[in-house]
């Protein structure tokens, strides 16, 4: 094969994460956003070690599979890769991509293991507590949009007004704030941010929901800019030579006018009813970043507070604009209860009283951490944000729990400070998974029992071949949906030695 040269076939499975495998007449080529049964015509986009990537052309058949999409973004959006698929026909593919590289990973280890399948999500639609939606076009020089990435585009937004992994309140927030800024004042011409040319105002829209107590927490998310460029310095110029539309720009063109303008609109939304829950807050965060990230150089609160609450398996979480909570409440709890389960019975001492430590490293807000407490004599969770482990301390405190310390910084670093030592470990790391330094001082802890817990599988079965090496071995494993119609897969292994 070689680079350019276009193929049809039909894709016969999808590997983690949303890779359709196609085989051709000369080996196999691996083609994003293809779903299994499709026949597609893609064109080869990278041939190397013998390994054939494609680029999507066009979907000549669908695939069996396939029914109509819930959502009219669908193909377009960036969020989604298996929305057309039945639930079940979701769970099946996420499951075979997990049991595959677990299958290869575990070939020769000489213990059985247990797989125990897929858990779904207790909710399929509307299940996101969290969205960071972008401002943009759709196409160069286009109206304001205000959603998601267009897919495979860095640039091109689309107002996914339709979307269907959040509730009605995402949208009509969305649909509000897009709305207001496209016309105030009447064509004032309000300048999104710019990705390259790092010009312009508008750059995010937060939408934070409480699953479970409805509260939202809305952050703008702009650049320090002036609103309008180049536009302000009309005001000096002749009124008479200005559009009618522009006659306002002394009095109306101001950002706390604007500011002030966006909040009223917000709250108007929730007086008239149209919102299931309730604004918490509502802030204006300024980030001067070139990154295309979400940050806050600095934030105000232009209504309420800057935190929401949310409850997990009876316990209370606070949670702040950048706080890590999962994005799926309810999926959340599963997970827990999971993870829970396969530490198992830690014991007790002689008075019957717990007395095992337990490391919770990468706790985030220390929602594990908080769930194993009331069985350990304490636990310990290690984070490297610094405000997330801040609300982890403010969480615990909340819920009466005296037996969970926090620790901020690199868990490289602070296990070599922390003197007590572990009866059991939970590891949770991010998507590239633990550190190769870490991973020996994991390893010389020697404890009886390890939870992993990992959102990348490819990134956990590396990770598992040094823990095998180490003398470790996999007993338990599954995987939990915690985002039904995306790519994304959470899995839990228990690891013995």
């Amino acid at each position: 094969m070689k680079k350019g040269q276009v193929y049809e076939a039909t894709v016969e499975r999808v590997d983690f994460p949303g890779r359709g495998i196609a085989q051709t007449g000369e080996g196999a080529v691996t083609v994003k956003n293809s779903l299994p049964g499709q026949k597609i015509k893609f064109g080869i986009s990278k041939v190397r070690n013998g390994k054939a990537e494609g680029r999507l052309l066009e979907v000549l058949e669908k695939s069996p599979l396939e029914t109509a999409a819930p959502c009219s973004h669908f193909g377009m959006c960036g969020g989604c890769t298996y929305l057309s698929l039945p639930y079940e026909e979701q769970l099946g593919v996420k499951e075979g991509q997990v049991k595959r590289l677990l299958d290869v990973c575990l070939e020769g280890q000489k213990e059985d293991w247990t797989w125990e399948g897929i858990k779904g999500s207790p909710k399929v639609y509307g299940y996101r507590n969290k969205m960071e939606f972008t401002f943009g076009d759709e196409q160069k020089d286009g109206p304001l949009t205000l959603g998601m990435h267009k897919r495979g585009s860095f640039y091109d937004v689309v107002t996914v007004e339709d979307c269907q992994i959040v509730d009605e309140d995402y949208r009509r927030i969305l649909n509000r704030v897009r709305d207001y800024f496209a016309s105030y004042p009447s064509g004032g011409g309000i300048r999104y941010y710019h990705r390259m040319r790092h010009e312009g105002y508008l750059r995010h829209l937060v939408v934070r929901k409480a699953g479970r107590t409805g509260e939202i927490l809305v952050a703008l998310v702009t650049s320090s800019q002036d609103p309008w460029g180049n536009l302000m310095a009309m005001r000096d110029g002749d009124e008479a030579g200005r559009e009618p539309n522009m006659r306002h720009v002394q009095t109306d063109m101001t950002e706390e006018g604007l500011l002030q303008g966006f909040l009223d609109s917000l709250l108007e939304l929730e007086r008239s009813g149209s919102l299931e829950g309730h604004f918490a807050g509502i802030l204006h965060i300024v980030n001067d970043s070139l990154a295309d990230v979400v940050q806050g150089d600095s934030i105000k609160v232009l209504y309420g507070q800057d935190y929401f609450y949310e409850e997990l398996l009876g316990l209370r979480f606070k949670v702040s604009v950048f706080s890590f909570f999962q994005t799926n409440s309810f999926g959340a709890e599963v997970l827990y209860q999971t993870a829970r389960e396969y530490v198992g019975d830690l014991g007790c001492g002689a008075e019957g009283v717990p007395d095992k430590v337990v490391y919770d490293l990468y706790s985030g807000t220390g929602t594990i951490a908080q769930v194993m407490a009331s069985a350990a004599q304490r636990v310990i969770g290690v984070e490297i944000v610094e405000e997330a482990v801040r609300a982890a301390v403010r969480n615990a405190e909340e819920n009466g729990l005296d037996n969970c310390t926090f620790i901020a910084g690199d868990v490289l670093k602070v296990l070599d400070t922390i003197v007590e030592k572990p009866d059991y470990i939970i590891l949770d790391p991010p998507r590239d998974g633990i550190h190769p330094k870490v991973l020996p001082k994991i390893l010389s802890y020697g404890v009886e029992r390890i939870v992993y817990i990992s959102c990348k599988p490819t990134s956990l079965v590396r990770d598992l071949v040094e823990f095998q090496k180490g003398g470790y071995q996999v007993r338990r494993a599954c995987c939990i949906d915690m985002f039904p119609h995306t790519a994304n897969i959470e899995t839990v292994c228990l690891l013995s030695r």
